[in-house]
């Protein structure tokens, strides 16, 4: 079954993913249309039988205030770095990883925090990744909210979607 649903603004462009009976509420109030349906349905408690939305529309624009920065989470270090291990480019069992330990006065910050399997992690513990003779494939950086954004929808399929539709 699908977890979560695609939603775009009025004019196509990716806005975010929500859960799917968050969809099926801007679905019946009225706010949204549906572009393409998920293969699973749900069961009302009347026994309707309901298609869950994989991608939805809004009908109106909204205007999307946009912070000067991309927040700071596990989460957005992961998508940041495509849930991939930055040492090894495992993609199994990943965790984040302080390139300059805690210990030795590193922060928790995009420009110090990177994707790494707990092998990777484990083999660095508290040393500098040099001193592990391990090497980052990418110097982390903070992402922009455009390049932020453009890596959930990469994520989220959105751009396939979109030219299966005849939209993109």
């Amino acid at each position: 079954m699908y977890k979560s649903c695609v939603i775009l603004n009025g004019d196509y462009t990716y806005l975010n993913t929500v859960s799917w009976q968050k969809a099926l509420k801007l679905l019946y109030k009225g706010k949204a249309t549906v572009l393409k349906y998920a293969d699973s349905a749900v069961k009302t408690a009347e026994d309707i039988l309901v298609k869950i939305p994989a991608v939805m529309k809004l009908l109106k624009i909204i205007r999307t205030i946009y912070r000067t920065k991309v927040p700071f989470s596990k989460k957005n270090v992961m998508i940041r770095d495509g849930f991939t291990c930055q040492y090894c480019r495992a993609t199994r069992e990943l965790t984040i990883d302080h390139v300059i330990p805690v210990s030795r006065g590193g922060k928790s910050e995009f420009e110090n925090c990177v994707a790494a399997c707990k092998t990777c992690n484990g083999k660095k513990g508290d040393k500098l990744p040099s001193e592990a003779q391990l090497y980052l494939k990418k110097k982390p950086v903070a992402p922009t909210i455009s390049e932020f954004t453009r890596l959930k929808a990469l994520k989220a399929g959105i751009f396939d979607v979109l030219k299966d539709l005849g939209v993109y």
